[in-house]
């Protein structure tokens, strides 16, 4: 890669996490303040893809591999986590 190739995409990670904190940022605001239970959840779902993004943009920032890793496990989280309170809302109760 040539240098300028290199500092544009040192750029755009730059921003890109930026852009992705404040996302972060609008999904707390929408989790605290959401009116209802499964604007709560939505929130909830979307900081944990907020959180990936982060993370792998974090990873691509440093050249660590390790935080693909530990985006994928959060991945994992999120959807089971995602997967149980929309069971509880649903049912009032997780395990059938």
């Amino acid at each position: 890669m040539t240098v300028l190739s290199t500092s544009v995409l040192s750029l755009a990670v730059n921003i890109s996490l930026y852009i992705v904190a404040v996302a972060m940022l609008f999904s707390l605001y929408r989790l605290l303040a959401g009116p209802a239970v499964p604007d709560r959840i939505l929130a909830l779902d979307t900081l944990y893809i907020n959180a990936i993004a982060a993370l792998i943009l974090f990873g691509m920032y440093l050249g660590s591999s390790i935080y693909f890793e530990a985006a994928l496990i959060i991945a994992m989280l999120g959807f089971v986590g995602t997967v149980m309170l929309s069971k509880y809302v649903l049912r009032r109760d997780i395990v059938e």
